[in-house]
């Protein structure tokens, strides 16, 4: 380890002890399989090489093994720059009970053009072509996120099932541009999906509050931060610019209790044509 560039150049700068032990650790967990389960292939991202190796070389020394080997690809980034891992924030999970097939769905389906592009070329089973005329056919009409759209149906398909994307693509469908009624037949189940996968347009507001009664104004602007001010909610309301459960809603000094909640348990509200809302009582 000593011998390293990446070791030497942290021990300057300062190594904790967990630094220094995850590798050690992560070198004797490839000798344990090696032996235990004849695993002589250890794969991961580029950011693992010296981890790895550190398995390899114990190894070779420790065990006089030559048979042992490493292979790393490409980080898969995101346009930010930063990566896919579980230690980072929107991180996606293939098990259903830590990102819904809803979420799922959506992650890919709000993937930038840029990630896209990206994305399909590693996640998709197309071939070239199947490809490249996706992508000319998105060129065309960007705004139909047709790039977007292919990639969160196969994916989401392979990982989960046929039905559950068909499901995700219903519950967006409605969320997004369905009536008051459909929306009402979404189930608390649903909700709650879209609720995990708004992020900051996501928000928990007392249940007893609500069943006492709310003004529209104090909810909107005071419990939530929709908008940034009472003043600011009160002239979008006026100049119905904000919609309530997919109907209109006009009258600023409106109180909003529980009869409004869908599924006894949430608030739908649209800010002008593309900021949506999820309100869940708690």
């Amino acid at each position: 380890m000593l011998a390293k560039d990446s070791v030497k150049n942290r021990l300057e700068n300062g190594m904790t002890f967990m630094e220094m032990a995850y590798q050690l650790v992560q070198g004797y967990d490839f000798y344990h399989l090696y032996y235990a389960k004849n695993c002589k292939l250890q794969m991961g991202g580029s950011d693992q090489w010296g981890n790895i190796v550190t398995g390899t070389e114990l190894l070779r020394r420790k065990g006089r093994v030559e048979d042992a080997f490493a292979l790393t690809t490409p980080l898969i980034k995101k346009a930010d720059g930063t990566k896919f891992g579980k230690t980072e924030s929107g991180n996606l999970w293939l098990d259903r009970n830590k990102t819904s097939p809803y979420a799922f769905y959506q992650f890919w389906l709000n993937a930038s053009d840029e990630d896209a592009k990206n994305y399909i070329r590693i996640f998709s089973l197309k071939n070239q072509q199947e490809i490249e005329a996706i992508e000319s056919e998105h060129l065309n009409a960007p705004h139909l996120r047709l790039l977007q759209k292919t990639l969160a149906n196969e994916i989401t398909t392979r990982v989960h099932s046929q039905q559950d994307c068909d499901r995700a693509i219903e519950i967006s469908e409605v969320f997004f541009n369905g009536t008051d009624k459909e929306l009402a037949q979404l189930t608390e189940s649903d909700l709650q999906d879209v609720f995990n996968g708004l992020g900051k347009n996501a928000f928990e507001v007392e249940l007893q509050k609500i069943q006492a009664g709310i003004q529209a104004l104090d909810l909107f602007a005071a419990e939530t931060t929709i908008f940034t001010s009472k003043g600011e909610a009160r002239k979008m309301i006026t100049a119905n610019g904000v919609s309530l459960n997919k109907l209109k809603f006009s009258d600023p000094s409106q109180i909003i209790n529980k009869e409004q909640l869908i599924a006894n348990k949430f608030l739908l509200i649209q800010k002008g044509k593309k900021n949506f809302f999820l309100i869940k009582a708690v």
